[in-house]
């Protein structure tokens, strides 16, 4: 599954863990990705959408549809 959100566009952060002795290693900082699977109303069917959890209580708030339509906008292909 990609580490990105369909909806907000959050993508894996890079940077370096430093140890007690200050060494440095790099590691990757992921976004908590979720699949949820919605019902859109407008075309009567489900749709399965790659979000993270801060775009799913965002959907819970504007609403699929609005949802939808903004991860359409942004060129995204549900």
């Amino acid at each position: 599954m990609p580490a990105h959100c369909q909806l907000t566009g959050t993508q894996p952060g890079f940077g370096k863990t430093i140890s007690h002795s200050h060494r440095r290693t790099s590691r990757r900082f992921d976004p908590n990705i979720q699949r949820k699977r919605y019902w859109l109303p407008s075309e009567g069917r489900h749709v399965r959408l790659t979000l993270s959890t801060k775009a799913i209580k965002t959907v819970d708030t504007i609403g699929v549809e609005a949802a939808v339509a903004r991860i359409r906008a942004r060129g995204g292909k549900i």
